[in-house]
């Protein structure tokens, strides 16, 4: 049987979700405390990587096991057994070939940026002194959904079929004193988000102007692009999957 994993974590200790050789991952710890569990070695297949550092709000795995008798059981022992950072919400069961990243429709990031020194978000917000034009920047952010090919923000030497992604929200707000970033897309690519936020930071800043930021849409070169924002101020913050793959009828939570 195949069942899918809804998890929450922090990402200040960890090497990102996926698998790394000698460093922690997200996936590396769940795992291991899911085979502890049910006596069995379990792989798990994610709905998509964050890099080392980068937080996750909602993110699906699944994994094939036979019949769990107790699911709201099993959920209350790996939070009991996992490590503060790491959060299990729910497990549903799936359909057998429900997959956790191929089904996924839509993605969705946030990220947050601090225009206050507060120690209390420095490791979960991208702090900075002065407040940038958010109008300019909304008015770039507005051409992304009028472009498909994003070579120009994804991680050089990246081994991908194609840079062809659909965004469908890209914006930014202020709420108390904090400056986010939501964007939606089909997929996006590595390091794509932190890329975007960058560059439209210069945007903001004014070192890049709208015709430059169009200039860098149609480049497909990463280096005309800004320099990525760091990676602890942007979250994972939602999955979305068609409800026909669940098998019982899910109550979404609501944050």
């Amino acid at each position: 049987m195949r069942y899918f994993i809804e998890i929450a974590y922090n990402g200040k200790n960890y090497f990102g979700w996926q698998r790394q050789p000698e460093q922690i991952s997200v996936q590396q710890v769940l795992e291991e405390t899911l085979s502890t569990l049910l006596r069995k070695e379990i792989k798990l297949t994610g709905a998509g990587r964050t890099d080392t550092g980068v937080h996750a709000k909602q993110l699906f795995t699944h994994f094939d096991f036979d019949e769990i008798e107790n699911n709201e059981e099993l959920v209350f022992r790996l939070n009991s057994f996992l490590p503060k950072d790491i959060s299990v919400k729910n497990i549903f069961e799936v359909k057998e070939d429900a997959h956790a990243r191929f089904d996924a429709v839509e993605r969705e990031y946030e990220y947050i940026i601090s225009l206050e020194k507060d120690p209390f978000s420095q490791d979960f917000a991208f702090q900075i002194n002065n407040e940038p034009e958010v109008g300019l920047m909304n008015e770039a952010a507005e051409l992304l959904l009028h472009h498909n090919n994003f070579q120009c923000f994804s991680r050089s030497k990246t081994d991908v079929k194609t840079y062809n992604c659909t965004i469908v929200k890209a914006f930014w707000e202020v709420k108390n004193n904090r400056l986010i970033f939501t964007i939606a897309a089909d997929r996006f690519l590595r390091n794509m988000v932190r890329a975007i936020v960058g560059t439209l930071l210069n945007v903001g800043f004014k070192k890049t102007s709208l015709e430059d930021f169009k200039a860098i849409l149609n480049s497909k070169s990463r280096e005309e692009a800004g320099a990525s924002a760091p990676a602890h101020g942007l979250y994972l913050t939602k999955v979305v999957y068609p409800e026909k793959i669940f098998k019982e009828k899910r109550i979404e939570r609501k944050d």
